[in-house]
């Protein structure tokens, strides 16, 4: 089983910055793939950016630039620094990390509570 908790979320004017971090626990043996996605009101959730074990990294285009992500192997954590926010960035971000446990030996998919990210004018 695994537990992922993130945060850093808050209320920042546009053109702000925000850092969101993400740890997993539990008894994990790996993590691969780690990303963040976000969920607008009356909106799909969409990948805001990924990064793989080795580093390589996909943003979706409108972050492209503006975001940056990145991650701690050895605490198991992903971080999303997100830079000239603008208030269409507003939505509730949620981790997601793909890991290994001692039970579940294939890759299974973890979600975060979601964090909530507000972009004022």
């Amino acid at each position: 089983q695994v537990q992922v908790v993130e945060s850093g979320g808050g209320l920042v004017q546009a053109g702000g910055s925000l850092r969101l971090s993400c740890a997993a626990s539990g008894r994990i043996l790996s993590v691969n793939v780690m990303g963040w996605y976000r969920q607008a009101p009356g909106k799909q959730r969409e990948l805001v950016a990924s990064i793989t074990r080795g580093g390589r990294t996909n943003y979706a285009d409108s972050v492209k630039g503006r975001f940056t992500i990145s991650r701690d192997n050895a605490k198991n954590t992903v971080y999303l620094q997100m830079n000239n926010l603008r208030p269409k960035d507003t939505a509730v971000y949620y981790c997601h990390e793909e890991a290994t446990t001692f039970s579940v030996g294939i890759y299974s998919n973890y979600w975060g509570q979601g964090t909530q990210v507000n972009v004022s004018s």
